[in-house]
């Protein structure tokens, strides 16, 4: 079951999630507005390898905003911090900015139960396209779960800002199946 709008905000006050700030007028029907924060990071290696940490540049919106260009990965954040040890949260592009040829969180929508922090966002524009810091770039879904809950303790956990790929983390654990 997807938690409806006036459910989104009553679990905000009741404590079930926790969406910082949380503004009353980012609730839609059944998910909540989540505005682009101000920072952005690109890497900076012509290839990215999986199994090493990649070095990043990090980028400030400013006031004049910035322009995303194509064939770049942006890494973003949202500027709430969202967050339950309830509900399952799921992350999407609004189709405003799709309809700007921006791509928003395609491969990993998904969030985990426990998990409380910024979102990293994955930007992918068609075209040059400016954007904004606090602009509503997507919106979050809040679904009951059912069974025994496991609560998230990854290597992700209160993130701050746009965060790179982490996934070097578990090479040891991927080379010892490989062998």
């Amino acid at each position: 079951m997807i938690l409806t709008g006036p459910e989104i905000s009553t679990a905000a006050h009741d404590g079930r999630l926790s969406i910082a700030p949380f503004e009353a007028d980012q609730v839609n029907p059944n998910s909540y507005n989540v505005r682009l924060g101000p920072t952005l990071l690109t890497y900076t290696v012509a290839v990215i390898d999986a199994f090493r940490p990649n070095p990043t540049r990090s980028i400030e919106i400013g006031e004049d905003g910035y322009v995303l260009q194509p064939g770049e990965l942006y890494l973003g954040h949202t500027l709430e911090t969202v967050g339950s040890d309830t509900f399952v949260p799921l992350l999407f592009g609004r189709s405003s900015v799709g309809r700007l040829g921006l791509f928003v969180e395609i491969t990993a929508p998904i969030g985990d139960i426990g998990f409380h922090g910024q979102w990293t966002l994955m930007l992918s524009p068609i075209r040059p396209l400016r954007v904004y810091a606090g602009m509503k770039i997507g919106q979050i879904m809040f679904f009951v779960s059912t069974g025994d809950v496991d609560l998230y303790a990854g290597k992700y956990q209160a993130a701050t800002g746009p965060q790179p790929s982490a996934y070097w983390r578990d090479v040891t654990r991927i080379r010892a199946v490989a062998s």
